[in-house]
């Protein structure tokens, strides 16, 4: 089964399974607490593989207007019913899309009343959230048009899935599935990787580790256990064991 076709099938309970379980709730908590450093209220962002629209709802909760797309209907369905602004596409698509997004005087998400909108149609920063970047099989192209459409000083979190996870070592019988860069249609960049790709239009400010003692969605453990571990997870030293790695750019 491809990777679109697993993940229409399980947007009916990717919430139930992952957005509300104690680690989900912990890992998502670690990007924001990343990510609502970065973007503020009166902000255009662009949401990367919007999933049901977790992120994108809490941006805008806090001001923040967003336009998220994601490659499955049943996905885009679901977040569009909790009011995000989303549309069936893939990351790839952007790459054919930048002069439909910069549209002067007519852009896909909310316009503020700032004098430079009509002028300047950037977004002001994107997000990619858990792994929709680690589907893309040439992340340059992505790059470069992200290149177009962020406005300079405009940052880009990505949190990707790692080659290493300390979890899925002791844990899973495929303990290693990610270390040859590939599993399917499934690649995990390291994060050199993404400095090169990304270096044309970005810096890579920095980057940590998401999910570090949190364990990955299919280990149970008791919320109580899994709050106790989420608090240790700060540690920055642990990074490089964790289940993801969240990297933040900076457009030049």
């Amino acid at each position: 089964m491809s990777t679109a076709a697993l993940f229409e099938r399980l947007a009916a309970r990717y919430d139930e399974l992952w957005t509300d379980s104690a680690i989900g709730r912990a890992q998502r908590n670690a990007v924001w607490r990343v990510t609502d450093r970065l973007f503020h209220a009166g902000d255009r962002v662009l949401d990367i593989g919007c999933g049901t629209g977790e992120d994108a709802a809490h941006l805008v909760a806090r001001g923040v207007a967003v336009h998220a797309i994601d490659a499955s209907l049943a996905m885009v369905a679901r977040a569009s019913a909790r009011g995000v602004a989303a549309q069936v596409g893939k990351a790839e698509d952007l790459v054919g899309q930048v002069g439909n997004l910069r549209r002067v005087g007519n852009p896909p998400w909310p316009i503020s009343n700032r004098p430079q909108d009509a002028i300047l149609p950037y977004f002001d920063g994107a997000l990619s959230n858990f792994g929709a970047l680690n589907c893309v099989e040439d992340l340059k192209p992505i790059a470069r048009a992200l290149g177009t459409l962020v406005r300079p000083g405009g940052h880009v979190a990505i949190c990707t899935i790692g080659r290493f996870c300390a979890w899925e070592m002791l844990y899973y019988k495929k303990a290693f599935r990610r270390w040859t860069g590939r599993a399917g249609d499934i690649r995990y960049p390291t994060v050199r990787q993404f400095r090169a790709d990304f270096a044309a239009d970005f810096e890579l400010r920095y980057w940590t580790g998401i999910g570090m003692l949190v364990p990955p969605s299919y280990v149970k453990l008791p919320a109580r256990i899994v709050h106790i571990l989420a608090r240790l997870d700060r540690l920055p030293f642990l990074r490089a064991c964790a289940d993801h790695r969240l990297l933040v750019f900076k457009r030049k």
